[in-house]
């Protein structure tokens, strides 16, 4: 099962973290803006080919480092096609050098239209009998609050290429409590979903014990993830919030099991924008990002022994 590979990655470089490539225009560097809207004008395709440029070199700085890259899609999608153009060339690139690719979609329909978008971002489109992959991610992000309905077509187009899902269990912002943590019965809501995705998952666990189903749990509530690790011990866990949203590494330990195992932990802002705050003008941005990743990566092992 594809959380397999992932594990297999974070073990080999010891480091369970993620870079997210979540670049609005702004993040880009100044130099690399003024090069883009020289050659493609102050638009959509400058600024898609902006990002194009430091998403490269981020992936170059960081592909020895990072086990994982996570591209957010609305990045992407708010520069129109040619935004979405460029996050297929940034997850071929990725892919290329050996990163592992978690496209943070947030997909949340049912029927057709699940299996539609999962096509599209996992498993390819049949076309005359011949599959055409579009994004080819290893792993995308969902919305299951809709039930069920909602997951299982991913996980189904996920068998197709020993690929997974992580879905949202417990998010990281401030308001999820005003659902997530309303009772229901003996549990709280996203104790249900956690169960619930665990539930639907079982029998595709890996040589991990991990099912092909993971959970997204923010750093942010440390409890809930520690209650989570001990309810869901099948459930690979993506873990947003560090850094930039407040959580720290001491907080993200409880995400993991005794051998450091079972989680993946994501930094975007505070690798991507590191350069900013060098005093720099942004021409040392892929050293920068570099230098985060690390200090995030020996952050986390204070508390996390990856074995």
């Amino acid at each position: 099962m594809s959380f397999d590979v992932l594990q297999d990655k974070i073990r080999g470089m010891k480091n369970p973290t993620v870079a997210g490539l979540d670049a609005r225009i702004e993040y880009v560097p100044e130099h690399i803006r003024r090069a883009a809207f020289e050659e493609y004008g102050a638009g959509r395709k400058g600024a898609a080919e902006a990002v194009w440029q430091f998403n490269r070199e981020l992936i170059d700085a960081l592909c020895d480092i990072v086990p994982a890259v996570k591209p957010q899609s609305a990045y992407y999608e708010n520069l129109g096609w040619q935004g979405m153009e460029v996050l297929e060339r940034t997850i071929r690139y990725a892919k290329e050098k050996g990163l592992f690719v978690i496209a943070d979609i947030k997909r949340g329909d049912i029927g057709s239209t699940a299996a539609a978008y999962a096509e599209g971002w996992l498993s390819g489109t049949s076309i005359e009998g011949e599959t055409f992959p579009a994004f080819d991610a290893d792993c995308v992000t969902l919305n299951g609050y809709m039930g069920s309905d909602s997951i299982k077509p991913f996980l189904e187009a996920a068998k197709e290429g020993d690929k997974c899902v992580f879905v949202l269990v417990k998010t990281s912002n401030p308001g999820s409590g005003e659902l997530q943590d309303i009772v229901a019965g003996d549990r709280l809501v996203y104790q249900a979903m956690g169960d619930l995705n665990e539930r639907i998952a079982r029998g595709t666990e890996g040589k991990y014990g991990y099912t092909m189903a993971g959970a997204v749990t923010g750093a942010t509530y440390p409890s809930d993830i520690r209650a989570l690790r001990r309810r869901l011990e099948h459930t690979f866990f993506l873990v947003p919030g560090y850094g930039a949203q407040g959580g720290k590494a001491e907080d993200v330990q409880y995400a993991f099991d005794k051998y450091g195992h079972g989680a993946i932990v994501n930094s975007s802002r505070g690798i991507m924008c590191a350069w900013q705050k060098t005093g720099g003008d942004g021409h040392g941005f892929a050293q920068a990002a570099r230098s985060a990743a690390l200090a995030m990566r020996d952050d986390i092992r204070q508390f996390v022994t990856v074995v």
